[in-house]
């Protein structure tokens, strides 16, 4: 057998270890020429890992142990669409609903409702379906402008106007995809790293849920292009105050009608 010159066999180990180090700069997750790859789990709080099932239901149940949240962007119930800006937690909320180019603000504290418009949206209210409860003319609708309207609770107004400072009723009913999940891509949603579920390919919803800390909702594509929403701020708590006497107007036992 040919011994090969030291030489050589010097130049040959030093083009092989050039080779490896290149392909280790050029391809993130080989070492010394192995073809092992980065765990795209490490770092995350591991629920990438679990079926679409289980993420759906920790992610459920993050939200509903969750302190408080934050809900923006824009629902669509009964052909109607809702442009939401709300602060929820246990105790009540407080926001912006947006309809039909009418602004509305509400709080809730405990159980009492609170309401503010501006006057054109009393002079030109109209009860049917119960969006804008009430009625009333030009010099009653001014003295509403900019106050806060006590909602009694046995106004068929109440319901609807109170689910969208209830946290715990605007999350059930709008957190669950429908038909077969499945995961997706992952990414990053609101700058927080992420992982997509969808149902039946998106037809049911979709949800990015946060790999990051608590596996939190982030943002939800709602089946049939009923909305889209953002959640943020979980856990960050709020002060809800009842608004003070010269900020409010209580008509009693019902709003203002004509």
């Amino acid at each position: 057998m040919t011994a090969i010159p030291l030489a050589r066999r010097t130049r040959k180990a030093a083009v092989v270890s050039a080779l490896c180090a290149g392909l280790v700069v050029g391809v993130t997750g080989l070492t010394g020429c192995s073809s092992s790859e980065e765990d795209p789990d490490a770092g995350t709080n591991g629920v990438g890992k679990l079926p679409a099932t289980k993420i759906q239901s920790k992610s459920a149940a993050a939200a509903d142990a969750a302190t408080a949240v934050r809900l923006s962007g824009t629902v669509v119930s009964k052909g109607h669409t809702y442009k939401l800006d709300m602060r929820l937690k246990g105790e009540g909320g407080e926001g912006s609903v947006t309809s039909k180019g009418d602004t509305f603000k509400l709080l809730r504290v405990g159980k009492q409702l609170y309401l503010m418009a501006d006057s054109g949206f009393w002079t030109h209210a109209d009860a049917k379906g119960g969006e804008k409860p009430g009625k009333g003319d030009d010099a009653a609708a001014a003295k509403l402008d900019g106050k806060y309207v006590k909602v009694p609770q046995e106004d068929a107004a109440y319901k609807q106007l109170s689910g969208f400072t209830d946290k715990d009723v605007l999350l059930s009913g709008m957190l669950t995809l429908h038909g077969k999940l499945e995961t997706g891509e992952r990414g990053r949603t609101g700058g927080i790293p992420s992982i997509k579920l969808t149902g039946d390919k998106g037809a049911g919803g979709t949800l990015d849920v946060s790999l990051q800390g608590k596996p939190y909702p982030l943002s939800l594509q709602r089946a049939g292009d009923a909305g889209t929403l953002r959640l943020t701020d979980w856990g960050k708590d709020f002060t809800l105050s009842e608004p003070g006497k010269d900020e409010m107007v209580d008509y009693g036992e019902q709003l203002p009608t004509s």
